[in-house]
């Protein structure tokens, strides 16, 4: 009889254990392919092709099976308005990728300009951020001027990425060099020897045209360089003179001039202490009386110096301007208050020394300006 009893009671306890142990092996098996499996969806939701359901609206819940690939959906509170859970959203690295015109800016731009019919204006604007854009003949080739500098620069970097080119290597004045007008190399003796960093900063800071033909030399010549801007899709970018080309030989587009400083600052080509190089050269540029002041007036508020006006408004602007009597240029990028940047380029030819060129510019810049007003802050809940 006990014997009987015995059995039974192992029979019963045997059951409920081995079903416990069903539902445990079960449940980890679901949570390991629900985990797997919205891991391989991550990107897709991160890019807003696949709708995660409300359950999953929980951070943790979010962090724990997907990490920080995607960004909770939002919800429904008590009163009906969507909320989102608090993310950690830091500023990124944008690329130059042009998405949405701002159709307003661009038929202003055009407006700016049919009413100085007999001036050749092109424009462009780009907020690296967001992807939207504006645009007036930004492809067009025209006389570069100075502002063919920018590429030049960023040439340069490159060499020096690549480890073919130092920093402080010596760069030698021949006469084939010697550029007339803007700078102060070319009143050197030949063969003085300046360094790599001090040739680079000078073409940029004080348009220095000597300057400039040292790195076009040391870059390899007209043809190397112009090949690598092609690569670059700058088409319109073109060095067929030595500087200072007061023909307007060499041309380039706002469109080129844009990218170009674009593919600096999203880390696309250049190293990141080459990147700051760049920026630390375009920084000491002096003259900023085209982009930084169009766009300082287009602000309003208090007007002066425009730099510091403009850092008084949360503003910085690294730009380089272009000058040959006949075609001016600048271009530049922009920082926002809210830390997000854009890149804005212009171009006008026209009669010799006309100020309607140089103020055509600013009008241009100004009229940017109410598209790059900082995000506002968000009240705190």
């Amino acid at each position: 009889m006990s014997s009987s009893r015995s059995s039974r009671r192992s029979a019963g306890w045997k059951g409920p254990a081995q079903l416990i142990l069903r539902l445990v092996l079960m449940g980890v098996g679901l949570g390991l392919l629900t985990g797997s499996g919205l891991r391989l969806l991550a990107p897709r939701v991160q890019q807003q092709e696949i709708a995660l359901p409300n359950w999953l609206a929980d951070q943790a819940l979010i962090t724990t099976l997907l990490g920080d690939a995607v960004e909770p959906p939002s919800t429904e509170n008590a009163s009906g308005k969507k909320t989102s859970p608090v993310v950690a959203k830091g500023l990124k690295q944008a690329r130059f990728a042009p998405r949405q015109e701002i159709r307003a800016l661009s038929e202003r731009w055009l407006e700016l300009a049919a009413q100085q019919s007999d001036l050749q204006a092109s424009a462009y604007m780009l907020i690296l951020d967001d992807g939207r854009f504006a645009a007036m003949q930004a492809e067009r080739p025209m006389a570069a001027a100075s502002s063919i500098k920018t590429p030049i620069l960023l040439a340069v970097l490159e060499l020096l990425d690549q480890g073919t080119l130092q920093w402080n290597e010596p760069l030698t004045l021949t006469k084939e060099l010697v550029g007339g007008g803007a700078g102060w190399m070319a009143s050197r003796p030949l063969g003085s020897r300046f360094p790599t960093h001090e040739v680079a900063t000078e073409m940029i800071r004080v348009s220095d045209n000597s300057a400039t033909n040292l790195i076009i030399a040391r870059a390899g010549g007209m043809d190397a360089i112009n090949a690598r801007f092609q690569e670059l899709d700058l088409p319109s970018t073109v060095v067929n003179n030595w500087l200072p080309d007061l023909d307007g030989t060499n041309t380039t587009s706002a469109r080129d001039l844009s990218r170009a400083i674009a593919l600096v600052d999203s880390g696309e080509l250049l190293a990141p202490r080459s990147r700051d190089l760049f920026r630390e050269v375009m920084g000491t540029s002096i003259t900023n009386t085209l982009l930084p002041r169009g766009l300082m007036r287009g602000l309003g508020g208090a007007q002066g110096e425009p730099d510091a006006s403009l850092a008084r408004k949360g503003y910085r602007v690294y730009n380089k301007t272009g000058d040959i009597g006949i075609a001016y240029a600048d271009a530049g990028l922009i920082e926002l208050p809210d830390g997000r940047r854009a890149v804005a380029g212009f171009l006008v030819e026209g009669p010799f020394n006309d100020p309607r060129s140089t103020e055509l510019i600013r009008r241009l810049a100004a009229a940017m300006a109410p598209h790059l007003k900082p995000v506002p802050v968000p009240p705190k809940p």
